[in-house]
């Protein structure tokens, strides 16, 4: 049997066993793999900064080559590599001294070997840490952004498409004023934009000061050096993140929060939307392609299920399960430091994996969709009683007594059809130009301005749009 088979049926999440191949972008992010690399990123980077601070003559300046063979530690970056480094951790019981003792060992025999003592030189393990998992994050964003785009792209070309095609709307599951399957996507779309922007103005916090936050071990050793500018450079020039300037030993994790809960909007949104194409598709109004083979129930051969937006609002739920635990657990610590963060943050890929599936999932369904024009059309004919509205407000605009009692009386929980609704219009004393109007009006025509509204999803660079 393949190996890569055998450990994904044997896998204990299915992120790394039925759901393996959907996630594989996300390995070199999320993983242990990917931690060290960027852990080690981050290290080579202050040792750098450290070089080139003129005011430590002891943290000699490298030369270009020297420098380039540092960033190499971290760039290039090997699966043995990493090993090495897991290996060293066996001993020391500390992943982060781990990582300062495997650049330690890479930098022996070379020129720089001398400059081993300014590896890790006065941090403590979050300064690394946190610089490390906001790398991660802006790194799987990449790849959830693009997977969100994907998604509101396809979106966006069905309302198109469907702007003038009249539905009858549900308010409280009951018929209501029709509008257009467009415009009622064109709704999703404006909404998963506006908070993709959000998620997009998020930049990571990041802190490089020390054991609780004061730069004591740096002022100790350079009390000349102008520590908050030096790591500022390194956070905001080398990594475009944002310089946490008051800490404790920990970054505060607030912009974690932050983003966690913005994804989680966005997932949200796409949970409702799923629910609605689920209803659309319960109630007929779109139809779902078949593919040869494919099986919906193992009894009932006729069967078509909507299982890829069910899928993916499954899996939406467990992504938010995540990030919600994680916006709500990491701004905590017990007085300057606890450990509880660490074990968690472990799994911010878990909920990007879950986000991953589910978009995945949602655009499958997306292209599986077909209009069923006819049963829209059905729909609408059998329910003249929206038409109630427009009628009553004519006759409120007109001055007529009583005009929504009337309408009540006539339609509600009555069935009334094309003819009531004309012979109700033919008893009014209205002028016949509003006579004609109302005369001429048909629930699928009943729909304002609903095509023109879903049109402004079509220039996304206007506000919020």
């Amino acid at each position: 049997m393949n190996e890569n088979m055998t450990d994904t049926l044997t896998a204990v999440s299915p992120l790394d066993g039925r759901y393996a191949s959907q996630v594989d972008r996300l390995r070199p992010i999320f993983s242990e793999f990917g931690l060290i690399q960027r852990r080690i990123a981050v290290e080579v980077a202050w040792l750098q900064a450290l070089c080139e601070c003129v005011e430590i003559p002891e943290a000699r300046a490298l030369s270009k080559a020297e420098s380039a063979a540092l960033q190499a530690i971290a760039d290039d970056l090997t699966l043995e590599d990493a090993q090495r480094v897991k290996e060293i951790e066996s001993t020391t019981n500390h992943d982060v001294k781990a990582v300062e003792y495997f650049i330690k060992e890479r930098m022996q025999g070379q020129s720089y070997e001398a400059l081993g003592e300014f590896v890790h030189f006065a941090c403590t393990s979050e300064d690394i840490n946190n610089i490390a998992h906001a790398l991660m994050l802006r790194d799987g964003l990449v790849e959830l952004r693009r997977e969100q785009a994907r998604v509101t792209a396809k979106l966006t070309a069905f309302a198109l498409e469907t702007k003038d095609v009249a539905m009858l709307a549900r308010t409280h599951g009951q018929p209501a004023s029709p509008t257009t399957l467009g415009k009622e996507l064109a709704v999703f779309v404006h909404r998963l934009r506006r908070q993709a922007a959000q998620i997009d103005a998020i930049v990571m916090p990041a802190k490089l000061n020390g054991a609780v936050g004061n730069f004591n071990a740096h002022l100790s050793a350079y009390p000349n050096v102008d520590w908050q500018e030096l790591t500022r450079k390194v956070i905001e020039e080398r990594f475009a993140l944002q310089q946490t300037p008051l800490t404790t030993q920990i970054e505060s994790h607030d912009g974690m929060a932050e983003l966690f809960d913005a994804i989680s909007r966005w997932n949200t949104i796409l949970i409702d939307m799923d629910r609605d194409l689920w209803s659309y598709i319960s109630m007929g109004y779109l139809r779902q392609k078949t593919k040869p083979g494919e099986i919906g129930s193992s009894t009932m051969p006729h069967k078509v299920n909507p299982i890829d937006f069910e899928n993916s609002e499954g899996n939406l739920g467990l992504a938010n399960a995540i990030f919600n635990h994680l916006s709500r657990k990491l701004p905590l610590s017990r007085l300057q430091r606890d450990l509880t963060d660490s074990t968690v943050l472990r799994n911010m890929g878990v909920g990007f994996g879950y986000s991953l599936i589910a978009y995945q999932s949602t655009l499958k369904g997306l292209n599986k969709i077909d209009l069923n024009p006819q049963r829209l059309a059905d729909d609408l004919e059998q329910a003249w009683e929206v038409l109630a509205e427009p009628i009553q407000t004519v006759m409120r605009k007109l001055g007529q007594a009583n005009p929504y009692e009337k309408l009540k009386e006539l339609t509600r929980g009555e069935k009334v059809n094309a003819a009531t609704m004309k012979k109700f219009i033919d008893s009014l004393d209205i002028p016949p130009e509003d006579k004609k109007y109302l005369r001429e009006l048909t629930p699928a025509t009943y729909i304002g301005m609903a095509p023109l509204l879903a049109e402004k999803i079509r220039s996304p660079g206007t506000g919020a749009m």
